[in-house]
This record gives C-alpha cells, sequence and structure tokens, in this order.
C-alpha cells in the first residue's frame, strides 16, 4: 500500500523548486498591486497639481483684474466680485429703459483702457450680461416683451458701447439672464435695484479652451 503512494509522487521534483514557483506567482500578483496603486497615487498627485495650478492662475488673473481696474474701483463706479464687473443699472438706464445714460457710457468710458491693457495679455474675452429685478415689464413699455428680452438689449447696448469706445468687437459678446440670478432677494425696492444690473465678465477665448483639449483618436 505504502508502495503505491510512493510510486504516485515524482520524487525528483524537489520541495524548495515548488516553493520558488509559489513565491514567483506571489511576488508576480505583488508587483501587480503595487504598479495599480502607484499608477493610483500618480493620478491623484497629477489631479491635485492641476487643481493648484487653476486655483493660483485664478488668483493671479483675479489680481491683474483688481490692479488694472485700480481706478474706477476707487471712484466706487463699478464694483469687482469673483472675476465680474458689475454696474449698477440705474447708473447705466433709466427705468424699464436699454437706452444708455451719459453718465453710464462715462463709466464704460473709463473701462476701456485698463479693459484693452487686460485682454492684450491673455486669451480672453468680455461677456456682458444684463440682468433685470422680477418685476414684469409693464403693459404700457410696449418696446419689450418681458423682462428677458429687456436684459438682453441692455447687454446689447452695453456691448455695442464698448465696441465704439475701442473694444475689438471679436473680443466681446453680450448674454441675457432676466430676473434669474438675482444677487440678493426682491422684496423691496433697494434689492431690487441691486438686481438690475450688469456684468462683464473676462472668459477663457473658445478656441483656446478647444485648443488644450487632447484630440480624440
Amino acid at each position: 500500500m505504502n508502495d503505491d503512494i510512493d510510486a504516485g509522487v515524482d520524487s525528483s521534483v524537489p520541495v524548495w523548486a515548488v516553493f520558488g514557483d509559489l513565491m514567483s506567482v506571489m511576488l508576480g500578483a505583488f508587483v501587480l498591486v503595487l504598479v495599480g496603486v502607484i499608477g493610483v497615487q500618480l493620478e491623484l498627485s497629477a489631479r491635485l497639481e492641476r487643481e493648484v495650478k487653476q486655483r493660483q492662475e485664478e488668483t493671479q488673473r483675479r489680481e491683474a483684474l483688481e490692479k488694472a481696474l485700480a481706478g474706477p474701483l476707487a471712484a466706487g463706479r463699478v464694483t469687482l466680485v469673483n472675476g465680474r464687473i458689475g454696474i449698477s443699472g440705474s447708473v447705466l438706464f433709466p427705468i424699464n429703459s436699454a437706452q444708455l445714460q451719459a453718465e453710464g457710457r462715462e463709466v464704460l468710458r473709463t473701462l476701456i483702457a485698463p479693459l484693452s491693457i487686460y485682454l492684450e495679455a491673455r486669451q480672453e474675452v468680455l461677456m456682458v450680461s444684463g440682468f433685470t429685478d422680477d418685476q414684469q415689464v409693464k403693459e404700457t413699455n410696449r418696446r419689450f416683451a418681458d423682462n428677458w428680452e429687456l436684459s438682453a438689449q441692455r447687454a446689447l447696448t452695453v456691448t455695442r458701447a464698448l465696441i465704439e469706445e475701442g473694444i475689438a468687437p471679436s473680443l466681446v459678446f453680450a448674454a441675457a439672464f432676466g430676473s434669474e440670478q438675482p444677487v440678493t432677494t426682491n422684496t423691496d425696492e433697494a434689492s431690487r435695484a441691486k438686481n438690475r444690473r450688469v456684468e462683464i465678465a473676462p472668459i477663457r477665448k473658445p478656441a483656446a479652451a478647444d485648443a488644450a483639449k487632447p484630440a480624440r483618436e
């Protein structure tokens, strides 16, 4: 009986060889896991580096814009919040109107030189956005169907004024938001006056953004 069992075992294969094969398999598995962990760490590190770089660029852009607009900001004629230049609607237009007032044009004129200098060094364009309060356009005002149309026309008026004063047409465009995205509640006239505004925000050129994307295979 014992002779039969012994005959089924290949005594020519040493135990250390079997153990060595097992260790090789375990080492290979460990290396694969280690490579995977290192790959994940490298990806996380690269992502963190990109986020830090993006935040640094955003901070530099904001500081450059604040420096360029130091004069108008010091005069209190505009505001700068999160990279968006805000101008009160009452400064630019009469109530329920898209006719630019003399005071409004003068404010826009003070922005031309600093904005031109700012844009020269960057792949950015100006988005001019019009906003209204939540009050519907009066029925007696037949020039605008609703707040969307009023905000759009105001944004276009400011855009055209910027172009007339020297901003290149290729560096500015208009957008309308109606009564959406208020900066405060529309509970009283003071708050509604804050929501009636035009904002000018530098953003990346679409062409520059597309060029930065990796080409698809």
